[in-house]
């Protein structure tokens, strides 16, 4: 065999081996192929969508479907327009929350919905957002100061009522002496509430926001764990939620840890472990908080995202927890009538809702502000004061519509890892009065959520400086809240 023979043999070789390698990999990946299971129908539009939705965030509607409309029936309406199912509500009979796998503008969406005769409302989901004005740090102080109860209605016997966490004398909402420009007596008479009770463990608030640092050294003893006896939380939609320090509606796989700070904040106002010897107290020194965490680190969410917080809420509620409150220091201009029927729903499982007036300095009665507007037997929208008595120059106000006040501005409290900050807004006036609340449910366990309302609004502190601007006239008095009396108007 000549040189030139070898070569094309060579050559032949070479390009036979080559198929029969390419040959065999194709068998390969067939058989893969053949043995890897089919994606379900539906997992594959959400494939799809996620594709075409790159970039862009995929838009819900909240949909109503009228009373007898069944579950089946809804899933084929949404899959007969190309979208589907992302979660039934089920405290609230018939809403709905439905993703549109196509992408469209959510407003276009809605009003096809709502057009249709099986749907009673149908309105675009939308973006909540955070809009406390300031956040300061604070430098803790090492050593605990004798405080001393004034008198106000004669003399009272103190003792076993002033606690002794370090920064308790920088807590001017709990006890005003006036120092650093305040005004002696401006506050929410703590000190003599607590001659009545310093709260229970037995009864549960849940806080609507960021989520809450459970781990904090001033917390974590007065957070809530999920029972043994009470059953995980499962969502027929959403699937099975790691839920044993409460909801995390970001990520049902991750507990609900703060990872922004506002709402670790608004959990220590109502319940900051009090005469421990670190940090701060609460208005309760025992309570049990349950983190609802529908914001984010940037401090949004979505109605939706609120909604099915509320529906945990009341889920747990019904399954022998007993929440008995829920703080919601957020709020938007944005009218929701499913957001409405959530809190509606959350009222007749016997859930008092506080919720914050807002920080723009403006009249809710004109320009309306929510959840705080919504007209509910069991919503309660708080004003915030300053250590003066008067209204904070950001806060939102509405003599129709803002029922009581509470303090607001530079309010020391809880922060992330083991920190404490100060902070103003209706955020945090909106804790005082879910705290006050929570004393009362203490010494009155069997208090109806009407009973409630009506004895936190009766017994407001009258204060010159809120007529025409809150419906009580008042501030909010853990004092006369616990004693079941009404203050007389004062002069502030």
């Amino acid at each position: 065999m000549n040189r030139n023979n070898i070569w094309i043999h060579v050559t032949l070789a070479v390009i036979l081996i080559t198929i029969a390698a390419v040959l065999g990999q194709i068998d390969r990946w067939q058989s893969t192929l053949r043995s890897a299971p089919a994606l379900p129908q539906q997992n594959e539009q959400q494939l799809d969508a996620a594709d075409d939705s790159e970039g862009t965030s995929i838009p819900e509607v909240l949909v109503r479907f009228k009373p007898g409309i069944s579950l089946d029936r809804i899933r084929s309406i949404a899959s007969a327009n190309h979208d589907q199912l992302a979660d039934e509500v089920e405290s609230v009979d018939g809403l709905s929350v439905i993703d549109d796998l196509d992408n469209a503008d959510a407003a276009t969406v809605a009003a096809q919905y709502a057009a249709m005769p099986d749907v009673a409302y149908a309105e675009p989901n939308f973006q909540i957002e955070l809009d406390d004005p300031i956040v300061k740090d604070y430098e803790r102080n090492p050593y605990a100061h004798d405080l001393v109860l004034r008198e106000k209605d004669g003399p009272v016997s103190l003792e076993p009522t002033t606690p002794n966490d370090p920064g308790f004398d920088a807590q001017w909402a709990l006890n005003n002496n006036g120092a650093d420009g305040g005004k002696a007596r401006a506050d929410i008479d703590a000190l003599e509430a607590w001659l009545t009770t310093q709260g229970s463990e037995d009864v549960v608030v849940a806080v609507l926001d960021t989520g809450v640092d459970f781990r904090h050294e001033d917390l974590r003893e007065n957070m809530w764990f999920r029972p043994e006896n009470i059953p995980a939380y499962t969502d027929d939609e959403l699937g099975e939620f790691n839920d044993l320090n409460g909801y995390n509606g970001e990520d049902q796989i991750s507990d609900p840890m703060d990872d922004n700070g506002h709402g670790t904040h608004c959990a220590g106002i109502i319940g900051a472990e009090g005469d421990n010897g670190i940090g701060v107290s609460g208005i309760n020194w025992k309570v049990k908080i349950m983190p609802l965490k529908f914001l984010g680190r940037g401090g949004s969410g979505s109605a939706s995202d609120a909604i099915e917080a509320i529906n945990y809420a009341v889920d747990r509620k019904k399954h022998g927890v007993i929440v008995r409150i829920i703080s919601a220091s957020w709020g938007s201009r944005m009218r929701s009538r499913a957001l409405e029927d959530a809190i509606r729903a959350a009222g007749d499982a016997g859930i008092l809702f506080v919720a914050a007036a807002g920080n723009d300095g403006t009249d809710n009665d004109r320009r309306p502000h929510y959840p705080s507007n919504y007209d509910l037997p069991n919503v309660i929208s708080v004003a915030a004061l300053d250590r003066t008595d008067h209204l904070a120059g950001f806060s939102n106000y509405g003599v129709k519509t803002v029922h009581i006040a509470a303090p607001g501005k530079d309010i020391l409290s809880t922060w992330l890892n083991d920190d404490y900050r100060e902070a103003s807004g209706t955020s945090m006036a909106t804790p005082y009065v879910s705290g006050v609340a929570a004393l009362i449910v203490a010494a009155e366990p069997r208090i109806t959520m009407a009973q409630l309302r009506e004895r936190l609004l009766k017994t407001a502190d009258k204060l010159d400086s809120l007529d025409g601007k809150v419906a009580t006239g008042g501030r909010v008095c853990a004092a006369n809240a616990l004693a079941g009396k009404a203050q007389d108007h004062q002069q502030r």
